[in-house]
């Protein structure tokens, strides 16, 4: 388990199906242009079907198991809102990962889910001994896009038709991140970023309507 104050994030169950199920509900509009889909089946490839969420949990942990991926569900304020999975995990020369994520509309905009990807960065790079961690998010994506550059990943470049998300192949730009980039850890320098700009939007603005300064 990872937590910073009200968030937590551990890993997911199959007793988890009831509020999952009704966070995706409640959320379907917000979440359906970023979800990944199932392309349609080639002649020669097998026929690929969305699996239920006792199919999913299963095939989560057993990835877990193998070492390739780490899934955890998102808790606010004793709330599940959200869904975060390190796939992808790659050892030998390589040892990266990359993250995915999503976040209930309700929430958005409090920093849960840059909390959460500085837990997990953190977590990667310290506990698992990962090296460099991966985001790949479709260039619409304004407010996805928002949550690493407020972390400081670096803007990579330009996938073309990378993945299958909502029914058709789409370009995805990458975020990246290494263990040398955040050596005092990912999020105490969220932290800071955030007491920093709590501070600006609370100072006042001194330069206009100020004695002898005419607006």
């Amino acid at each position: 388990m990872l937590a910073d104050g009200d968030l937590v994030l551990r890993p997911i169950k199959l007793r988890d199906q009831r509020p999952w199920r009704e966070v995706n509900r409640r959320n379907r509009d917000w979440l359906r242009p970023w979800e990944a889909t199932i392309p349609p089946p080639t002649p020669s490839g097998p026929i690929a079907h969305r699996p239920t969420y006792r199919q999913m949990v299963r095939h989560l942990r057993s990835e877990a198991n193998a070492g390739r991926m780490l899934p955890f569900v998102i808790e606010y304020q004793g709330r599940l809102v959200g869904q975060l999975t390190v796939a992808g995990i790659t050892w030998g020369s390589m040892c990266s990962g990359h993250v995915g994520y999503w976040v209930d509309e309700s929430v958005a905009g409090r920093g849960v889910m840059p909390t959460s990807v500085a837990l997990v960065v953190d977590h990667c790079f310290r506990t698992v001994g990962l090296h460099r961690i991966e985001v790949c998010i479709r260039p619409e994506n304004r407010p996805s896009r928002r949550v690493v550059e407020k972390l400081g990943f670096r803007e990579e470049g330009l996938r073309p038709r990378y993945l299958h998300i909502d029914g058709a192949w789409r370009d995805h730009l990458v975020y990246a991140l290494t263990a040398e980039e955040v050596p005092d850890g990912l999020l105490s320098r969220w932290h800071r970023t955030r007491s920093r700009r709590t501070s600006q939007d609370s100072a006042p603005n001194t330069s206009r309507n100020t004695p002898g300064n005419p607006a």
